[in-house]
């Protein structure tokens, strides 16, 4: 099984570190690939809440829901890879074959919409991982879920890279015709080597395009994000990801410059240098050059595009191509035809 990450790096909230001792084991191929090669592990999550909040200036929403913690994606740049550790596991391996399931994200989400707090905004599937991992195939949380926004005409917004968002097209589609819906998919690329390389278990990018353009075709919004981009990469793809995006159907396009918090930054690393070898050196280099030096800048209003000579040549292309491709802004949602539920105890509110 290919994974994006070949590591287990330390958990730096673990007050005692190890590390395995191969030298002595480097005869043993067999022994080696299965600890490369592990399994996916599907565990429960018995969270008691489903909808996280954030303040950051930096991203476009406030409110999400994540119903899967980890993400079999294995994408080897995810800026979400270090966020399993605050459960006592990694940011290499575990976070792509340690799956956590949050089976009652229904449930939580409809006691979250029937609350009399609550005033209505829109929320983000997912802010986190991918809420259309190949988990959901099986678990079909995100559904559900969808199935609730629609019952209560909550407004939503959905980021992904898998064309799995089109076997809810009944769903999109219906809450769409009321302005509840965007859809936004992720493509890095159109290389299908390239992305099978640095995403191992995303849809491949005609999937994708294939997917923007039934769910345009049904009326919902969709935007394309050219994300991440990665100096030396992939950047050099951005104007045709864009136009066939486009040609598509996509109304709106965005990127994200790509982010190496904390424990991504070893992990994309070692991918970078055991699958792009030849290109390895010019990517650091170009990286270094958007993020002062470094390979990362936490830096809010600048995070997600970087600064400097090469940050403003991505920024300068993206907005000529925006303008010469014809995109516009997403419509805004309708927050006004919100109303509360049932509660998961099948009570409704009086007023």
């Amino acid at each position: 099984m290919r994974h994006g990450s070949q590591l287990d790096p330390p958990n730096p909230y673990d007050k005692t570190q190890s590390a395995p001792d191969l030298e002595h084991l480097a005869w043993d191929d067999e022994y080696l690939k299965q600890r490369a090669d592990r399994p996916i592990q599907y565990l429960d999550d018995a969270s008691k809440s489903i909808v996280s909040e954030n303040d950051s200036p930096d991203v476009g929403f406030r409110y999400s829901v994540n119903p899967y913690r980890g993400c079999v994606h294995g994408c080897s740049y995810c800026y979400a890879r270090n966020t399993h550790e605050y459960l006592g596991l990694n940011a290499g391996l575990d976070f792509e074959t340690k799956i956590f399931v949050k089976r009652d994200a229904p449930k939580l989400l409809r006691a979250f919409l029937a609350r009399d707090a609550w005033r209505p905004e829109p929320i983000t599937f997912c802010g986190v991982t991918d809420c259309y991992q190949p988990a959901e195939r099986e678990y079909r949380l995100t559904r559900q879920c969808l199935a609730v926004a629609q019952e209560c005409r909550q407004p939503i917004s959905i980021v992904t890279k898998n064309a799995l968002v089109v076997r809810d097209l009944d769903i999109l589609r219906e809450m769409a015709a009321h302005r509840l819906a965007h859809v936004n998919v992720s493509i890095t690329t159109l290389d299908p080597e390239l992305a099978r390389e640095m995403e191992p278990r995303t849809s491949i990018p005609a999937a994708r395009l294939r997917a923007v353009e039934t769910l345009a075709q049904a009326g919902v919004p969709m935007r394309v994000f050219v994300s991440p981009i990665i100096p030396g990469l992939n950047d050099h793809e951005a104007p045709a990801v864009m136009k066939a995006a486009r040609d598509a159907g996509a109304s709106d396009v965005g990127y994200i410059l790509l982010r190496l918090p904390l424990t991504v930054e070893p992990v994309f690393r070692e991918w970078l240098h055991r699958s792009q070898p030849l290109r390895a050196e010019k990517v650091e280099s170009l990286i270094r050059q958007t993020r002062s030096g470094k390979l990362s800048d936490s830096t809010w209003r600048q995070r997600m595009t970087g600064e400097g000579e090469v940050a403003d040549q991505i920024r300068a292309m993206f907005k000529v191509f925006r303008k010469k491709l014809g995109f516009t802004e997403l419509p805004p949602l309708d927050r006004e035809q919100f109303h509360p539920c049932a509660s998961p105890d099948g009570q409704r509110r009086l007023f």
